[in-house]
């Protein structure tokens, strides 16, 4: 199995959506990008075995919160869903970064989580 094809099978089972949707805003500007993160993360990073999807994507969400960027945080805390955690703990892991990253971030964290989880119900 190609890389592509190892990547794309954890980002599709996670996202629960195609690549060529989760990627379809970059098709015209900039393709391989969506491929280099296919390969990458997805194919390199998410299936090593020492830390499951669930762990793994709690991580995410703390690294995205921290960061700001909203967009893929709310991919993210989708994904999180998606592999077992539940609102809660998604919920718990945004306020603890508010020790990290500040409230104004957090509050954005917690406003983006609240958007999807009632786009989800």
């Amino acid at each position: 199995m190609s890389r592509y094809e190892k990547g794309k099978e954890v980002l599709e089972d996670i996202q629960q959506r195609s690549v060529e949707e989760i990627f379809k805003d970059l098709e015209d500007i900039a393709p391989d990008l969506g491929r280099f993160v296919v390969e990458f993360p997805y194919s390199e990073i998410y299936t090593r075995e020492e830390v499951d999807l669930k762990t793994r994507e709690l991580c995410t969400v703390a690294a995205l919160t921290v960061l700001g960027t909203i967009p893929q945080l709310k991919e993210h805390i989708n994904a999180a869903l998606n592999v077992g955690n539940s609102e809660s703990e998604i919920v718990e892991i945004i306020m603890q970064m508010s020790a990290y990253c500040g409230f104004p971030k957090s509050i954005n964290g917690i406003v983006a989580a609240k958007e999807v989880f009632e786009a989800r119900d």
